[in-house]
């Protein structure tokens, strides 16, 4: 009995492995790690679902906890190369090259001919600039494998890095010889023709990169570099098209396309251009400044003035921006306000007409996109390194679930006649003293914890607290969340100081409620006490290790106390525990 027992056990930890590999194999994150973490549950010493875990969370960009989960498969099973391999990739993500080459150098031990493994620490080697010793391994790599073309794209782009342009084009002739339908080489020695002026060769090296890989939106925006310093007004304008077709949220696909919708006089889409980029970049100066003048020009004079402002509030000595805002504020009669602007001018010294034709784009001169200078507003824009793609090639691609982070906090754990589900739903509260209570009003309505962010409704909150003692700890929790979450519209420092009195009064009775630790630490966090909200929020899970809610504000507290890699750690547990929408959060904070 004992012998089928344990069989049957074992059937169940397969059965969960094998679930949640195939939703890993169709894409389903999120799915997957619940089965990976019901089995580590049922058996923490099995390296596999630990592994596989730390698949997900790759593939959920939460590289903290996939590097986490593997190093437990490692401490677990430390002969395994694909934990080395893939605890390598997260580190890489994390920028902690110089531990992902102890990985990789580990993984070698195990499979000296893994030519990707050698691949991937040396271009390690290359991110933290040892270029001798990546120089080094590059030449063990094509001792083992003489055709391998990448490996000369490797060491150009090693060149490249050591200001010696004849030595990368060797290279890539020698990688062009040996696989002439890589897109990456022809990319990589357009790259060099740019960044030598040589627009036509750049453009003739684009359009083969561009027949090979016809999807990479950064193939387009550099062969529109090329052709606007060739007077191809038309064609530059259809690859800047193209380029957003592929990658709609591309910023110097936007912004140059911006300028040159300026040139050709199509100003009101040239506004919609600049638009964009300042959905992306609110604070970009160059954009508001090119934008107002846009504005300016079309008669959206209060919007022109919006955006002069912005720049003039940064550059308070920007006379042109100030001469402009004066000629707005006349138009719309503001005579007071143009005046000021102008006497700023005038005493300076500085003042000129500067009114006239729009001056073209000078395409002899290019800023970098950092470059913040007023004086080249109308330059087109580069990235500010051109640095050639590499792709670390492994087994663990796939889609990430991209969702717009919500950045507010979860909201209190409060009481409800209704059993409202909330985002954790694998969860269910319990508290002994809400437990009691509906024993003892058996037959009658019954309570539930519930973590809602709706404002409670006071006739519920009433007739909840006419039920119990009004020194219950139940009525001091009630009545601090309805508190707060009226408090949340407002946010009156008194009213939190008077929540934060009633949980230390429910807390005095009942220290061992979680729930009570977790609301006290979000009217802290409301008060932006964040050093007693993370020790709140850290009590709440010495309690109750499974409160994901805590966890995730505790993350977003330790996010505003500047403290990302603890932050990113606590915001992992919470999507382990159910609360998913912490991967968008994480995905944010990780770039």
């Amino acid at each position: 009995m004992l012998f089928a027992t344990a069989a049957r056990a074992q059937y169940n930890i397969d059965r969960l492995v094998t679930i949640g590999r195939s939703a890993l194999y169709y894409e389903d994150y999120v799915l997957s790690m619940q089965y990976f973490s019901q089995a580590i549950t049922a058996k923490p010493y099995l390296y596999e679902p630990w592994f596989l875990r730390g698949v997900a969370k790759y593939y959920l960009e939460d590289y903290v906890g996939s590097e986490s989960d593997c190093s437990e498969a490692i401490r677990i099973n430390p002969y395994v190369t694909g934990l080395y391999e893939l605890r390598g990739l997260a580190r890489i993500q994390q920028k902690k090259y110089d531990e992902a080459i102890d990985d990789y150098t580990r993984a070698l031990k195990f499979n000296p001919d893994n030519q990707g493994f050698w691949q991937i620490r040396a271009i390690c080697r290359m991110e933290m600039k040892e270029y001798d010793q990546a120089l080094n391994e590059i030449d063990t790599i094509l001792t083992k494998w003489s055709k391998f073309a990448r490996a000369y794209n490797m060491r150009a782009e090693i060149y490249l890095n050591k200001k010696d342009t004849t030595e990368a084009i060797k290279a890539l002739n020698k990688s062009v010889d040996l696989d002439p339908y890589d897109g990456g080489t022809w990319q990589a020695l357009s790259m060099v023709s740019l960044s030598r002026k040589e627009w036509k060769d750049a453009e003739k090296y684009l359009d083969k990169a561009i027949h090979l890989q016809p999807k990479r939106a950064d193939h387009y925006i550099n062969r529109a570099l090329a052709r606007f310093n060739q007077n191809n007004l038309r064609g530059t304008m259809a690859d800047y098209d193209t380029a957003l077709d592929l990658d709609p949220n591309n910023f110097l696909g936007h912004y140059n396309r911006g300028l040159l919708r300026v040139q050709v006089g199509d100003d009101n889409r040239a506004i919609l251009d600049f638009d964009f980029v300042l959905r992306l970049e609110p604070d970009n100066i160059m954009a508001l400044f090119n934008r107002a003048l846009l504005l300016d020009k079309t008669g959206d004079l209060r919007g022109a003035i919006r955006d002069y402002t912005k720049v003039i509030n940064d550059f308070p000595n920007f006379w042109f921006g100030l001469q402009n805002r004066a000629k707005c504020y006349r138009r719309l009669g503001m005579t007071k306000e143009a005046e000021k602007d102008e006497f700023r001018v005038f005493k300076a010294q500085l003042y000129k007409s500067l009114y006239g034709k729009q001056p073209r784009i000078d395409k002899d001169k290019l800023r970098k996109r950092s470059d913040i200078d007023l004086d080249k507003y109308n330059q087109l824009v580069t990235a500010d390194e051109n640095e050639m793609q590499q792709e670390y090639k492994n087994e663990y691609r796939g889609r990430v679930q991209n969702r717009q982070p919500d950045m507010a906090f979860m909201p209190m754990y409060d009481l409800s006649f209704e059993n409202v589900r909330s985002d954790v739903e694998s969860y269910m509260p319990y508290d002994k003293d809400v437990d009691e209570f509906n024993h003892k009003t058996a037959g009658k309505q019954q309570l539930h914890i519930v973590c809602r962010p709706v404002v409670i409704d006071e006739p519920e909150v009433l007739s909840i607290l006419e039920e119990v003692d009004s020194a219950s700890v139940l009525t001091y929790w009630q009545r601090a969340a309805y508190r707060m979450k009226e408090n949340d519209q407002k946010r009156d420092d008194i009213v939190t100081r008077s929540v934060i009195s009633e949980l230390d009064k429910a807390i005095g009775i009942a220290p061992g409620n979680a729930y009570l630790y977790y609301n006290r630490g979000n009217a802290y966090a409301a008060g932006n006490d964040l050093e007693k909200a993370v020790e709140d929020y850290t009590r709440a899970l010495e309690l109750d290790p499974q409160l994901a809610e805590a966890y995730y504000n505790r993350g977003m507290s330790k996010l505003k106390l500047k403290k990302n890699n603890e932050a990113i750690l606590d915001l992992g547990k919470a999507g382990e525990r159910g609360l998913y929408k912490a991967y968008s959060v994480i995905k944010k904070h990780s770039k």
